[in-house]
């Protein structure tokens, strides 16, 4: 019998049922296997992928959707993926096309590393901002804040839900309800009464993840970070829009370094919904 060839070989939706193939491609290019965000972003978002008739993977995305299930207001792609024996042969841009063109009318965004960036603007992205990843131990100094911040309740999913999609510009309910199972702290920031922003910090190997971080201003946003880092001992990590100049200068001055910078593209919109100014951090690049 003859090999398939790459253009003949379907793509197909994936489910959580193929965690493992998903977290083997990842270990594949170099990434960390990253089981724990596979797993959400395959129960709460769309898989495509193709099968290698050899076992696992050729490549791999997932496609987050917002807003009304059946005219979604955006769609975040992430996870982009082909294996290594694959590479430079075109199945990625096969991958990203079928892709694009299934989501039809509905605007996308990406995070994009330098070296996806070609590609996404060949099929029509444009870059509109950038995010800067920062790493390290949290070391805390001076005063504590006077923001007031506590772990949130059951109650509280109303009014972070009600403020995350006035912040973020689309409903993400279907997210936003999994962070009690999927964070290891959820944690909320109180004014008067009133939630002032939240923020969640989430296992990934080694680190803790902060995001998504929501916030009326950079002291609320300093004052959820400082309270996570300090009920963890891992190293923080975190995507800053670039345009947060203090709360960067902030997080360099108590202990997380630049580790790099990724592209904020989207498609089919100018820029992206809500109101950055607020929206200090992402849940993961990969879901924005």
């Amino acid at each position: 019998m003859s090999t398939p060839t790459l253009a003949s070989l379907p793509i197909r939706r994936l489910t959580p049922r193929d965690l493992l193939a998903c977290a083997d491609l990842s270990e594949d290019r170099g990434w960390p296997r990253e089981e724990h965000k596979w797993s959400l972003l395959l129960a709460a978002g769309t898989g495509y992928g193709i099968d290698d008739p050899d076992g696992g993977l050729v490549t791999a995305c997932v496609v987050t959707e917002y807003g009304p299930r059946e005219r979604p207001d955006l769609g975040a792609i992430g996870m982009v993926l082909v294996a290594e024996r694959h590479a430079r042969q075109g199945v990625g841009r096969r991958l990203m096309r079928h892709v694009v063109e299934e989501m039809g009318t509905i605007p996308l965004t990406l995070h994009s590393t330098p070296y996806g960036r070609p590609l996404y603007e060949e099929l029509g992205f444009k870059v509109t901002g950038r995010a800067e990843m920062v790493r390290g131990h949290f070391t805390a100094d001076g005063p504590d804040s006077k923001v007031f911040t506590r772990p949130a309740t059951a109650g509280d999913l109303p009014e972070i839900l009600r403020l995350d999609e006035e912040i973020f510009g689309c409903d993400r309910t279907h997210v936003i309800t999994r962070l009690p199972a999927f964070s290891d702290q959820l944690r909320v920031a109180e004014d008067g009464g009133r939630i002032s922003g939240y923020a969640s910090a989430w296992p990934n190997m080694d680190d803790h993840v902060v995001g998504p971080l929501i916030a009326h201003d950079t002291v609320t946003a300093k004052a959820l970070i400082a309270s996570l880092a300090a009920r963890t001992d891992r190293p923080l990590r975190t995507d800053i829009d670039v345009r947060h100049e203090e709360l960067l200068s902030w997080v360099k001055d108590h202990g997380l370094a630049p580790t790099g910078f990724n592209a904020v593209m989207t498609y089919g919109i100018p820029e992206l919904p809500g109101d950055w100014t607020r929206r200090f951090a992402p849940l993961t690049v990969a879901a924005g």
